[in-house]
Formats: structure tokens, C-alpha cells, sequence
């Protein structure tokens, strides 16, 4: 089955076919560093994560870029606000931001560009240089560079906007914007007394980047004129996306991206999350509070990328409940694998669920069905399992795909630490089995076994556990 992917641009489900065979360029926007990120935010995070993941699980290489933002309106005013020069205010909240990709699990992108880098202003101005050489963009008399949107035809074609029906205004200098709005927007702002000590010199004065070209100059620079994906959530349609579209096309003249996809909201417990509401979390929060990145995971993922999520407690009490039913099952897998050295003995036609979850995934990430045929799957070999239907080769093939499964959903368990204790006595028993002491070995086993452990022996050493 091919990969479909519902296309923002197109608004229909369409093959997914790189533009070279093997390799994806991925283009994913990253967290503006004003603050800590909140769990909507990490919804759109985790959604690239999985659609990287699975792409990867097809065999296609992935290359991925995810910006940082740390300059525009918001740090500006952060920084100002909090008496602290622009880089030492993002600092720690870029710090935070790759604390919780690691917490969450998901993969470091291959390039996490900051738009004050050095290179990245140069290449923003040498894009906007051509942009004015070609006559789509031009120096306003507040000093400030602006992109002119009537110069390009296409513009409101991903926002499915008629400018002529929205009477578009003369220039927008803010980054954020509504439809209404909607006009020539600002690639380079003018240097004025409320950027403070934030600015850069450049053929138009001193100044720095508008929001949107720094997207279009990091995503081209680095994966080149065109990508095959860029993702983001739903909000960022219109304008940045829009604007992107514009910006990349106009200075190379190709298609800047073939597939546009976008997550849908997320709200909680019903509502919109605002602070004044009492349901605003970091994933933070969430862990103060005794949850897991695990667990928080989980229900992030568990609800396709398309549809609204509405995230609630419940909702990490139930994500819980599923991790420990297949944490359960693959325990029970595992140990039955063990039993015998023998080949993978199970095949497809023993159990279809295994190529329904990749299936279910290549129709538009469907995770809700992916996840369906996991628990089926779960179901049915329990019930083999407990009848004794279930052999150790066959054990040997589903614990294979559970490995593959777990590359995509990164669900696994979290590894328990070994208390000193017993990592002690399991170092002493090694020796002891190693001079076949066998007597020395049941004793310290007894210990070990005291202190709320177990031990097996295995062809591969000692394997502790949880008692």
C-alpha cells in the first residue's frame, strides 16, 4: 500500500512520493523561546515526531529541520520586560525546550537553526535582496523592508483567501495577524527604541528579520529549494505559512513545498487552555503533578493529527491503564520467546494485525486505527497464550515486531534503575556462579529476592527484575 497523506495546499488525501527516491526533507516549526512550551504546542511536536518515525519505519531517510525562534516581537518584549540582553533571556528556555523533546522522546531533528545565528541573518538578507532586486519586496518609508503580496498571484492559495474579498490594508508590520489584516507584511523591521540592543546591520539600515523569513531562509538553506514536507500546527496556516509560500517562491521560482501538513488544536478538558481558565500546562506541570513524558506521550499521540484533541486528566489515567496492559503482554511475549532458541515461527498470515498497524499508519497516520490493531492483537495472543496455543518461534516473531512498533510509537518502558543493593549482591552472585558455587548463588538469590527483586539466569547472564 502506498503512503497517503491529506495535503493542506490541495485539501485532499494524496500519494506521498519524495522528490528523490529515498530521502524526505522535513520541515517542522519549532517553539518561539519566549517561554516554556505547553502541551499544544508538544501536540504538533509529537504528530512530526510520529510522521517522522514512520516514514523511517518505510525505509525512507529522513532529514529534518526544526527552527528555534529567538527573535521576534514576543522574545523582544520578554527580554525588555525582564532586564536581561536577548540571548541570555532565550537561553533557558531553549535549555527547557530540548529537556522536554527528550522527555516526550522524540528525535532530535538533524538541524535545530536559530534565527540569530550569524548565517542564518545573512542568508535572510540575501533573500530579501533578491526579493526587492525582483521587485517583490520594497523600502517603506518607515525604514522597514515589506514584502508587496499583489506581486505574487498565488498568495492565499494554502489559506484558501481571495484578497479581493478581504480588501487587503497597505502593510502589516506585526508577525501575528488575522485574515482581516491581511496586506504587505514586513520581511526586515526597522531598527526603533523598543528593540533595545537587538538589531543587525543591513543594506536597508539596522534592523532584524521579520517572523516569516527566517522559516523560508533556514528552511531553504538547509534542505534545499524544495522540500517534500512541511508540517506545523493548524494556527500557523495563515499568515506564516502563507508568507513562507510566497517569500521561497519568489526568490527561486520552484514550488517550496509539495506537502502541507498541519495538526488540529488541542483544548482541556474542553476548553480552550488559557491561564485564566486554571488549564494551562506545561509538560511540566504535568510531571509535578505525577505524570509521566511516557504517559503524557501516549495521549498525545493516541488521536489522529486531524482531528481535535481534547486533553484531560482522564485522558492520562486511560493512557496509563494501555501502557500497562501492553507492557503485560510484551512481558508475557518475551518470556515465552526465551523459552526456546528456535527460529521466528510466526508469519502475517498467523497474524494480520502486525501489517495492519504499518497499513493504518502509510492511510494519512491513521493512529487510531494503528492503535486498534495493536490491542487486537494484544487480545487475540493473550487468549492463545492462555490456552498454550501460542509457541516460542511464534513468541520470537511478535516480539520482533513489537520492537519495530515501539521505533514508531516510542512507548517503551521506562528502564527501572537498579538499586546499589542489588547491583552489589548481583556481582557477588556472578562470581559465585563463575566458581559454580551453586549453593553461594541460591543464597544470594534468597537476598536479592528479600530486597523486592528476582533474578534469572539466562544463556546472556543475570537478568534482574521487579519482583
Amino acid at each position: 500500500m502506498a503512503i497517503r497523506f491529506f495535503n493542506s495546499f490541495s485539501r485532499q488525501v494524496e500519494e506521498f512520493v519524495p522528490i528523490e527516491p529515498g530521502r524526505v526533507r522535513l520541515y517542522t516549526c519549532g517553539p518561539t523561546v519566549y517561554n516554556f512550551a505547553h502541551i499544544g504546542n508538544f501536540r504538533a511536536y509529537v504528530f512530526e515526531d510520529l510522521l517522522q518515525r514512520h516514514l523511517e519505519f518505510r525505509g525512507l531517510r529522513v532529514t529534518r529541520v526544526m527552527n528555534l525562534t529567538d527573535v521576534d516581537d514576543k522574545t523582544i518584549r520578554g527580554c525588555r520586560a525582564a532586564g536581561l540582553p536577548l540571548a541570555e533571556f532565550t537561553a533557558p528556555f531553549k535549555a527547557a525546550f530540548f529537556e522536554d523533546l527528550d522527555t516526550l522522546r522524540i528525535k532530535r531533528a538533524d538541524h535545530f537553526p536559530e534565527a540569530t545565528a550569524a548565517d542564518q541573518i545573512a542568508r535572510m538578507i540575501s533573500m530579501i535582496s533578491t526579493l526587492v532586486e525582483k521587485g517583490h519586496a520594497y523600502r517603506a518609508d518607515d525604514g522597514s523592508v515589506y514584502f508587496r503580496i499583489r506581486s505574487f498571484p498565488a498568495y492565499g492559495r494554502l489559506a484558501h483567501i481571495v484578497l479581493d474579498e478581504l480588501r487587503p490594508g497597505a502593510r502589516v508590520s506585526s508577525d501575528e495577524y488575522e485574515k482581516e489584516n491581511v496586506g504587505d507584511f514586513a520581511l526586515w523591521k526597522a531598527w526603533d527604541e523598543a528593540d533595545g540592543d537587538v538589531g543587525w546591520e543591513s543594506p536597508w539600515g539596522r534592523g532584524r528579520p521579520g517572523w516569516h523569513i527566517e522559516c523560508s531562509a533556514m528552511a531553504t538553506g538547509l534542505l534545499g529549494p524544495q522540500l517534500d514536507i512541511h508540517c506545523g500546527g493548524e494556527d500557523n496556516i495563515f499568515p506564516h505559512h502563507e508568507a513562507e509560500i510566497a517569500q521561497s517562491e519568489c526568490v527561486t521560482g520552484l514550488r517550496f513545498a509539495n506537502f502541507w501538513m498541519h495538526c488540529k488544536h488541542l483544548r482541556v478538558e474542553g476548553s480552550k487552555m488559557a491561564k485564566s481558565a486554571g488549564n494551562f500546562f506545561t509538560l511540566r506541570d504535568l510531571m509535578e503533578k505525577g505524570w509521566t513524558g511516557r504517559e503524557v506521550r501516549y495521549a498525545l499521540i493516541s488521536v489522529k493529527y486531524r482531528e481535535p484533541l481534547n486533553f484531560t486528566i482522564d485522558g492520562l489515567a486511560a493512557a496509563r491503564s494501555a501502557l500497562a496492559r501492553l507492557d503485560e503482554w510484551s512481558a508475557r511475549i518475551a518470556e515465552i520467546a526465551e523459552i526456546a532458541r528456535v527460529p521466528a515461527g510466526g508469519t502475517v498470515a498467523d497474524f494480520p494485525e502486525m501489517e495492519a498497524f504499518g497499513s493504518a499508519l502509510d492511510d494519512d497516520l491513521n493512529i487510531s486505527a494503528a492503535l486498534a490493531a495493536v490491542f487486537e492483537l494484544v487480545r487475540e495472543t493473550n487468549r492463545r497464550l492462555d490456552a498454550g496455543r501460542l509457541d516460542a518461534g511464534q513468541a520470537r516473531a511478535l516480539s520482533a515486531w513489537w520492537q519495530g512498533v515501539l521505533s514508531v510509537l516510542a512507548i517503551e518502558p521506562e528502564p527501572e534503575a537498579l538499586p546499589s543493593e542489588v547491583a552489589a549482591l548481583l556481582a557477588e552472585r556472578a562470581n559465585a556462579r563463575a566458581a559454580k558455587d551453586w549453593k553461594a548463588c541460591d543464597v544470594i538469590r534468597d537476598r536479592i529476592a528479600a530486597l523486592g527483586w528476582t533474578v534469572k539466569d539466562t544463556k546472556d547472564g543475570q537478568k534482574p527484575m521487579r519482583a
